[in-house]
């Protein structure tokens, strides 16, 4: 459903949700990972994300959505039913804790895919070597309350579906560095690893 021509950049987009998050903080973060990752991957992305709804049939036309945001989250049963089917169908979540929404998003997913669970990722796992090496797996970007960073993933019927970055904020890493003031490399290793993700995305098989 999501297979595109070999001209066509591949499509990102950005989940605008409902519950009063802010889930438009990202977009311009987003926009400069799409950029770097094109650069270094070898992959055609197109750098403008759009806003897509959860409950919108535009979901359909994204291999890759990405979530973020500091509050709650907040899904319609409709838009539970089209997040399943969007996962079903072969889409994938790429969810950023930019703090403050763990507790909703766990809660929602929960309901999106009630028989998956979160599993964290060994360092091992491949998304972790896609394009750039990170042996101790999911690193620390920004620090909100001195917990390690964790990358989590949920499953269906053994393909990753969801990859959730949490306590890292690789977002804030992709921002322009007077945003947050995070120090070259920890921007480069946001990058880098977000790059990671999108391509695994792409690239992803049963595990």
């Amino acid at each position: 459903m999501f297979a595109q021509g070999t001209n066509t950049a591949q499509k990102v987009g950005l989940m605008k949700y409902n519950g009063g998050g802010d889930w438009y903080s990202g977009g311009r973060a987003l926009s400069n990972l799409l950029r770097y990752a094109e650069a270094g991957a070898n992959v055609d992305f197109d750098p403008e994300p759009r806003a897509v709804e959860p409950s919108s049939v535009e979901l359909f036309s994204y291999p890759i959505t990405f979530i973020n945001g500091h509050g709650n989250i907040s899904f319609s049963e409709n838009e539970v039913n089209n997040l399943r089917a969007y996962f079903n169908a072969g889409g994938f979540l790429f969810a950023n804790d930019d703090y403050g929404m763990d507790a909703s998003f766990r809660r929602e997913m929960k309901r999106v895919l009630p028989d998956a669970e979160w599993y964290e990722l060994p360092f091992s796992h491949p998304i972790y070597t896609a394009t750039t090496r990170f042996p101790n797996g999911l690193p620390k970007i920004h620090e909100h309350d001195k917990k390690s960073a964790q990358g989590f993933g949920l499953f269906v019927n053994g393909v990753m579906v969801c990859f959730y970055n949490y306590e890292s904020d690789l977002c804030d890493g992709w921002e322009a560095e007077e945003i947050h003031n995070d120090p070259p490399e920890k921007r480069k290793a946001a990058l880098d690893m977000g790059t990671n993700v999108l391509v695994y995305a792409l690239t992803r098989g049963v595990e």
